[in-house]
């Protein structure tokens, strides 16, 4: 195994302050992309999250056409679009448009949002026997948190609703990638065996990514279509090693990708001393606390406001696991933590996800991150 740094990207949710709104989220999100592609991060992502007050990124598609505007060099793609919610085809002349405009430097980030309400098997089963909290050679591996009970929730619901037309129902996950490789390609056909060709998007130059949590449907399909893969320790670190082991197990090597690629993600805060990074993390624990309650991403608490918080011990168990898989402290500490993630998943990339309620302090995370990586 390499002891060469393996590339960092970042992962923008365009996270709302509390106090903020959503052009000021917007705004930061251009100037820390700008600040990425200089700090030599390859890759700049947007998330897609609805319904959430304390999020911009809504519309990915959107705001890559203000990153990519704003920036030159530095890939800039979806992490990931819900297939749940569009076709197969506006995803393509989405991301065709994009390709138009930055030509050879988007990627097309696919996840299964939207999905996973409706079909049959979802949620997975709660583990029969209770699971501890584990170390893997330096590495938090927590239990692993079931999601199933928000999906029933009044906003989750609406989502639904608001998202989807009337009486629509979302198309077979693995068939969406299918449909969308093809059109890229310029071989897909009707029924009937006529060609349609999709404009802009047939030809472009994307790169597909499949983002999982787990090793069921999304790292299958990823494996056997030899596409990359990102395996989302952040959102799912209690399933990370048998996200990874499924989609390796499941890999057919293919003309763009003759072995495997994985890239983890990893929720990070660097400050120049540890002190100061607990404290900007202090929000952290209240803003998923939303999340996994339903309410979906808050305003992005101060260090302040998260202090006066009132916690049960049920809420506090509930965000137990992201708490303690988060790379909190100085660059060197965040760094090793950070080599041993990538040692454990054998990674060849690493996608970063900072949010701190100041934005000079979120660029000064990834710029600390950055000199102490070596990207710089």
């Amino acid at each position: 195994m390499s002891e060469e740094p393996v590339p960092l990207s970042v992962l923008d949710l365009a996270p709302i302050s509390s106090g903020g709104d959503a052009a000021t989220a917007l705004r930061n999100t251009v100037d820390l992309a700008r600040a990425a592609e200089e700090l030599g991060y390859r890759r700049y992502w947007l998330a897609e999250h609805h319904l959430a007050t304390g999020v911009a990124s809504s519309q990915p598609a959107l705001v890559i056409a203000l990153v990519a505007g704003a920036t030159s060099r530095i890939r800039v793609g979806s992490g990931a679009v819900q297939l749940g919610f569009p076709t197969a085809l506006s995803v393509v002349e989405q991301f065709g448009t994009l390709d138009a405009i930055a030509p050879g430097r988007v990627d097309l980030g696919l996840g299964r949002g939207g999905q996973r309400a409706t079909r049959e098997g979802w949620p997975p089963p709660e583990p029969k026997e209770p699971v501890e909290t584990r170390e893997v050679n330096g590495v938090v591996i927590p239990p692993p948190f079931s999601p199933g009970r928000l999906l029933n929730l009044p906003r989750f619901l609406a989502q639904q609703e608001l998202l989807r037309p009337p009486g629509a129902q979302p198309r077979d996950y693995a068939e969406q990638v299918d449909e969308i490789r093809a059109l890229l390609a310029g071989t897909f056909t009707t029924p009937d065996g006529d060609p349609v060709h999709a404009v802009p998007g047939e030809g472009a130059a994307l790169q597909l990514w499949v983002l999982g949590s787990s090793g069921g449907e999304s790292a299958r399909v990823a494996g056997e279509r030899g596409l990359p893969f990102t395996a989302n320790y952040h959102v799912s670190p209690g399933t990370i090693l048998e996200t990874v082991a499924a989609y390796r197990a499941a890999f057919v090597p293919s003309a763009e990708r003759p072995e495997p690629r994985v890239q983890v993600s990893a929720d990070v805060l660097v400050a120049e001393d540890e002190a100061t990074a607990l404290r900007l993390a202090a929000g952290f624990g209240p803003w998923v606390r939303a999340i996994r309650t339903g309410r979906g991403a808050i305003p992005y608490p101060t260090p302040e406001e998260a202090e006066g918080f009132a916690w049960t011990e049920d809420e506090r168990a509930l965000v137990a696991d992201r708490l303690a898989t988060r790379f909190v402290g100085t660059p060197e500490q965040v760094a090793d933590g950070l080599r041993r993630l990538r040692n454990v998943t054998d990674a060849d990339e690493l996608l970063i996800t900072t949010i701190t309620h100041d934005h000079a302090a979120r660029v000064r995370s990834y710029r600390l991150l950055a000199e102490v990586w070596g990207l710089t």
